[in-house]
């Protein structure tokens, strides 16, 4: 029935079989001679180099970008990025002083390359608040990378700082900026918490120091390749800024996931008494291939994102893609080469070393939470005393001793499985109506994009938008700028009275329009809301224009601007997604039905992957949308879910999804070819592989929740979906859904039509292992 009983002598081995072998035999080869250099070769070239970071958000078709064309016919400062420079006194600022002053300092901004300046005081509808205590001078830059906006930023602000105008108070006159241009993004520190959780996790999971490094020293050796690869990438394809950051998070992930595999089944094989070469070999041959096959899929899962069909979306899944193909091939090379140097100490850890590594983590932990690097220095030098002081103290070598392992069929794992299989239906009722309830505020999603009212309360963004919305109204930080072609643009008398049909339209705050035309035929209208860029009533007022006020005024005008843009930006990502979500299930679908020679384990793999992301949409939904518990996380008030999450959530979360179930499903497979029992073999696999599984989820979900310590309102709401998504699926769909649909369909879980099965290729993710008598052989079902 399967190639895995075949003796050694009648087969030939597959090559990943031979790959470790090679491996073992030129473990220093593969370590100093290739790894090594190529990573200091790979990361010299980088620096030398550099990286060409910069995103491109080009508009998808729309109005928007209609609006966009139009006025960059104009000139590039004029379809800019929106910012401003917004001042306040309470003694009023409209004094000569003030406006002598802030109009100098104006007109340096306007010396700055690509920037153009429209001053309250020049203004035909100068902007200062009814009660004269807030001004603000609108700024149009031209599209340039990130760090080149930094650099603008803070040069405006130098030239800011040198106004100094005292007030009555004895204070000076505030001078805030608002627009992305000002805010500060800002990573928090996800993969060195990560990296401490890990240690932490895999120590305890382990009882090992030399067991959970390799998992973690492959994993950082494969992300400063994935990273410096990326970095010369970004000179080839374009690329966004925030892609290192990413290739970090999720190569970092995976990385300690396929290691962890790897490591858990070659200490598997030690434990049962194969050499070291054997162990080495067989550990690729089996949980080799099931990583192998896993980053395949993740692969193909952040390939999809190219049918999105934007440039930034493309690159981004470049640079993840790349990230989690080097963290796969360090898996089955340089692991296995270091499998082989460490041998059986791997299960030995001194006094000295579990001591010194205790005191690396507490100093780790206490440089980031104070960010003082000299903590971290006092850590590694008391770490270093500890182990020099193991060569002169007896004692600290001392081996720590280990947990006495319990007999399979005691284990918690295999006795949990036992329960859900003697209830199946009930426990297959409780976690779909659990998966069921967290969807529940999917329906409800609105995509957009938050707007700088959720920046911390004490950057200048933050206290820009907080003035406007004082002054003018919370529409002010979003203004909906209107193009008008046509008779109307040469003709201010019909376009002022197009202006006061604006006025009048429910939502709409103020309406104004220049009285003379950009160009000749292309004049402007600026209309403020009377809510905020974020909120839902600003998406209605925008439609409402462009489906009914505009064409029943008979003017040739297009609605645009920033906050509209945002609304054509996520509708049409919204109407990519399915399109991501459909290509991506087919293809998982298909390649996990060639693999384990099944039609119901592929498709029950497909539907709880998406019922587990959708539990996290749901999850994001009721918090970040609906407010639920938002102030638990730091989160300001409700808004729109930004609109690329639900995209990257499932590309990031779908891949590592099923790394799980290839795991799992291909041990279960494993025992059930072994045995040809369905509910022995779902225990068995469910017992051997549920610790590391959860070990691997709760490494995850450390570095993902990481995010939600940040203050930026996106970062929080993408990490808290990633760690919501593998915490259910870890738990509810690995743990619950998955033995009871396994039990209830019993050997039909393995049937496929043998025209299919002819028709499909072959592909053996088991591999090869020793005879190890099953965990529950002897265990009798109630």
């Amino acid at each position: 029935m399967t190639a895995s009983l075949a003796p050694e002598s009648t087969r030939k081995p597959h090559l990943l079989a031979r790959l470790g072998r090679w491996c073992v035999h030129r473990r220093k080869l593969v370590v100093f001679g290739i790894w090594i250099p190529l990573f200091v070769v790979l990361n010299a070239a980088s620096g030398a180099v550099g990286s060409d970071f910069h995103t491109e958000m080009k508009l998808p078709s729309g109005e928007a970008a209609d609006v966009f064309d139009l006025l960059k016919s104009v000139s590039d400062e004029a379809a800019g990025f929106d910012a401003e420079i917004v001042f306040y006194s309470p003694d009023g600022v409209n004094t000569d002083e003030i406006t002598e002053s802030l109009s100098a300092f104006f007109g340096e901004v306007e010396k700055l390359e690509g920037v153009d300046v429209t001053s309250p005081f020049d203004s035909p509808d100068p902007e200062i608040s009814e009660d004269g205590t807030v001004g603000v001078a609108r700024l149009k830059i031209t599209e340039r990378s990130q760090q080149d906006a930094i650099k603008l930023a803070d040069e405006i602000r130098a030239l800011g700082d040198k106004v100094s105008l005292t007030q009555a108070d004895g204070s000076k006159l505030q001078i805030e900026y608002g627009g992305w241009v000002f805010s500060k993004f800002e990573f928090p520190a996800s993969e060195a918490l990560g990296i401490i959780a890990a240690v932490v996790i895999l120590v305890l999971a382990f009882g090992s120091v030399i067991a959970m490094g390799l998992p973690i020293g492959t994993a950082l050796v494969g992300l400063g390749m994935g990273t410096a690869i990326v970095g010369l990438l970004s000179h080839v394809q374009s690329m966004p800024d925030f892609t290192s950051q990413m290739v970090a998070m999720i190569g970092l992930g995976v990385g300690i996931d396929y290691a962890l595999f790897i490591v858990t089944r070659y200490r598997a094989a030690l434990h049962d008494g194969l050499s070291v070469e054997e162990a080495v070999v067989e550990a690729v041959d089996t949980s080799g291939r099931a990583v192998v096959f896993a980053g395949i899929t993740v692969m193909i899962s952040l390939v999809g994102l190219y049918l999105i069909g934007l440039e930034f979306v493309s690159g981004l899944a470049t640079g993840a893609t790349v990230g989690v193909l080097v963290m796969m091939l360090a898996s089955i090379t340089l692991l296995p080469a270091l499998l082989a140097m460490t041998g059986h100490r791997i299960n030995v850890t001194s006094r000295a070393a579990l001591a010194a590594l205790a005191v690396l983590v507490v100093a780790a932990l206490g440089a980031i939470i104070t960010t003082n690097i000299g903590i971290l220095l006092v850590g590694l030098l008391v770490s270093a005393v500890v182990l020099v002081a193991s060569f002169f103290v007896k004692s600290l070598r001392k081996p720590v001793p280990h947990r006495a392992e319990k007999p399979g069929e005691q284990s918690l794992w295999y006795r949990w499985s036992r329960i859900v299989q003697r209830r199946p239906w009930r426990v297959l009722a409780v976690s779909v109506g659990l998966l069921v309830f967290l969807m529940i505020p999917l329906f409800s999603i609105r995509l957009g994009f938050g707007d700088m009212g959720n920046a911390p309360e004490d950057q200048t963004v933050r206290k820009a938008y907080d003035l406007l919305a004082d002054g003018f109204g919370p529409g002010s930080n979003g203004p909906l700028v209107i193009t008008v072609t046509g008779s109307a643009a040469d003709d201010n008398a019909a376009r002022q009275e197009f202006v006061e049909l604006l006025r009048g339209v429910e939502g709409v705050s103020a309406a104004f329009s220049p009285p003379e035309a950009l160009r000749p035929g292309l004049a402007i209208v600026t209309v403020i809301p009377d809510s905020a860029p974020q909120d839902e009533a600003t998406n209605e007022l925008v439609n409402r224009l462009r489906d009914d006020i505009v064409p029943a005024s008979g003017v040739e005008a297009l609605v645009g601007g920033q906050t509209a843009a945002g609304m054509d930006f996520a509708t049409y990502l919204g109407s990519r997604l399915p399109l991501l979500i459909g290509a991506v299930l087919i293809l998982s679908f298909l390649l996990l039905m060639a693999v384990f020679r099944s039609v119901l384990v592929p498709l029950k793999a497909v539907v709880m992957n998406l019922l587990s992301i959708g539990a996290a949409y749901g999850v994001i939904v009721a918090i970040f949308q609906w407010g639920w518990a938002k102030d638990l996380i730091g989160v300001g008030k409700e808004g729109p879910i930004d609109a690329w999450v639900p995209m990257m959530l499932f590309a990031i979360v779908f891949g590592l999804s099923m790394d799980y179930e290839v795991f799992l499903l291909s041990r279960i497979k494993e025992e059930y070819d072994r045995t040809g029992d369905n509910g022995l073999a779902v225990a068995d696999g469910l017992a051997v592989t549920a610790r590391v599984i959860t070990a691997a989820a709760l490494i995850m979900v450390c570095v993902f929740s990481a995010f939600v310590l940040g203050d930026e309102r996106s970062l929080k709401l993408f990490g808290l979906g990633l760690a919501a998504a593998v915490a259910i699926d870890a738990t509810i769909v690995r743990m619950l859904l998955v033995p009871a649909t396994m039990e209830l369909l019993g050997n039909r879980n393995w049937w496929i039509p043998k025209w299919i099965d002819k028709l499909l290729p072959k592909i053996d993710v088991e591999g090869y292992h020793h005879q190890a008598p099953a965990i529950g052989a002897h265990d009798e079902k109630s």
